[in-house]
């Protein structure tokens, strides 16, 4: 069986850092996530608002780094959890749990608050708290213009590829 989804969105509100009884870190946070087609009404594009949980180090790391407005690509699973409200009612809802969480625009970018599209935005971290840096993604990938200033011609290329 396979359960495995990676979402990239913007944070829709400041993540929720908890402890359990036990001490166990958990946060809680919606991710606000644009559909890849625009309604034929409308002519735009509908959200999709999606809760994520993360526990212990990524709870930890989400509730340190990332706040409202902030772009992350979160991997985990999706999870369907019965409860029952105030009425007696019962109710199921679907959430995330995130195993790892990545950065999806580069702090420059984050705080700026506006919405800049595309994958390659910057560095990201993993959920360990390690740091490493994504490639810009060229013009036509969802990248911005900018981002081809930072593309340089090869020069000795022999056209020879390399497998």
């Amino acid at each position: 069986m396979l359960n495995k989804i990676f979402l990239m969105g913007r944070l829709a509100r400041d993540p929720e850092l908890r402890r359990t009884q036990s001490g166990t870190p958990v946060v809680s946070f919606r991710l606000a996530v644009d559909r890849d087609f625009k309604d034929k009404a409308t002519g735009e594009r509908s959200t999709d608002w999606i809760d994520v949980v993360a526990w212990r180090q990524t709870a930890e790391f989400v509730s340190r780094y990332f706040t409202k407005g902030r772009m992350a690509v979160v991997e985990g699973r999706l999870q369907m959890r019965d409860w029952t409200d105030k009425e007696g009612n019962k109710r199921t809802s679907a959430e995330v749990v995130a195993d790892n969480v990545y950065f999806g625009d580069s702090k420059r970018d984050g705080d700026g608050g506006g919405y800049s599209s595309g994958y390659g935005q910057g560095g990201y971290a993993p959920a360990g708290g390690g740091y490493g840096a994504a490639p810009s993604a060229p013009s036509g990938f969802g990248g911005s213009d900018r981002e081809t200033d930072q593309f340089a011609e090869l020069s000795d290329d022999d056209g020879d590829l390399p497998f």
